[in-house]
């Protein structure tokens, strides 16, 4: 399937007056697009936060059960931390103005056991660029018992796909740093993603190394150096990932599997309706914009609107700019959704995906 094409003929004037009032907002205060000390105390904090217990598991300092599961779960915010507020904005190039920066810091992501290469294609290039549109964004094509999508096949084994895929969620993480990415390489592969010259063969000897080491610190020398048994170890390694894999995956499908986001589909042509831009607002939401804590934590990503449609823009400036999102929105007639909480959020996303799973009618555009 050859990827859609969006409209180059509507809506233009709304990305030419965002564009241009978000830079106004930056001249008028003489600060960057980019990070500021704000972001560098984030990396210090929440790379101290996986780190520093990992130190502690393999110096032989942790010989209690409760401490090492206390070490492992304090990991898991670590990890999160570094994949939403540091990693994120280092691989869409908005964490620094200088490109060996964001290059550098985007390795975080192959120290905590992903792929920063593979996480451009399916985040930066798929599910950017074709945000729920069918077979095209990577983030909504599931394995048969999942439906995130009203335009996915229906499966009776999805039915309860609302009940059990916050066990999904949870070992998302796991599944994803031991399994997925192998098979996202060799798929990207097969698409024509990977055209360099022993671009697959290198990718996968350098992706195999860097969770070999991964695997090495967080797991193994703890099981050497930690007097406990060896399941309890591997207990407190799976806990650590439950806790990232079920902030990370709430977090990002709270923004896009919604009642009222919409499930686009390109014409007979590859092409879709709508501009890029309202493409965005229409299958993109906001979620507990008043939450401060919640914005530090997940790196911004409860501002998933000015993210989509501002995605060379560091986090850490979206409070300011959603005002002028939201309004530039509204005089051009353009969706712009919100839910005023992360609980009101996670309700209406396991309400939407009780309807796909029962092949209820959801509104699709």
């Amino acid at each position: 399937m050859e990827n859609p094409k969006f409209s180059r003929v509507t809506d233009k004037d709304f990305s030419k007056t965002l564009r241009r009032r978000v830079n106004q907002y930056f001249k008028d205060n003489n600060i960057s697009k980019k990070g500021n000390a704000n972001m560098v105390v984030k990396t210090i904090v929440m790379s101290s936060l996986f780190f520093g217990p990992l130190i502690l598991l393999s110096t032989g300092f942790v010989t209690s059960t409760w401490l090492l599961f206390t070490c492992y779960i304090i990991c898991g915010f670590g990890m999160s931390g570094i994949g939403m507020g540091v990693m994120h904005d280092a691989l869409h190039g908005s964490y620094s103005k200088h490109r060996i920066v964001n290059k550098l810091l985007g390795y975080t992501f192959n120290l905590i056991g992903a792929n920063a290469e593979i996480w451009k294609i399916q985040h930066n290039v798929l599910h950017h660029s074709y945000t729920n549109i069918d077979h095209a964004d990577d983030d909504i094509n599931t394995p048969f018992f999942l439906r995130f999508s009203p335009n996915g096949e229906h499966h009776k084994s999805q039915k309860f796909q609302h009940i059990y895929i916050w066990f999904f969620y949870a070992i998302s993480t796991l599944f994803w740093i031991t399994a997925k990415d192998f098979v996202r390489l060799k798929r990207y592969k097969d698409m024509g993603l990977l055209n360099k010259k022993n671009e697959y063969e290198k990718g996968l000897v350098e992706m195999t190394a860097w969770k070999l080491f991964y695997y090495s610190y967080a797991l193994i020398l703890p099981l050497i150096m930690v007097p406990l048994p060896w399941y309890i170890i591997a207990l407190g390694f799976l806990c650590m990932h439950l806790v990232t894999g079920l902030m990370v995956s709430i977090v990002f499908q709270i923004a896009h599997i919604m009642p009222e986001t919409d499930f686009p589909l390109p014409d007979e042509d590859g092409m879709m309706k709508n501009e890029w831009y309202r493409h965005q607002l229409a299958t993109t939401s906001n979620f507990a914009p008043n939450s401060k804590l919640l914005f530090w934590l997940i790196g911004g990503l409860n501002y998933q609107v000015e993210h989509h449609v501002l995605p060379d823009v560091c986090h850490v400036h979206y409070k300011n700019l959603t005002g002028i999102v939201k309004q530039t929105a509204h005089e051009f007639n353009m969706p712009y959704h919100v839910k005023k909480s992360m609980f009101h959020a996670i309700k209406d996303h396991t309400k939407m995906l009780k309807l796909l799973g029962n092949n209820q009618t959801v509104s699709v555009t």
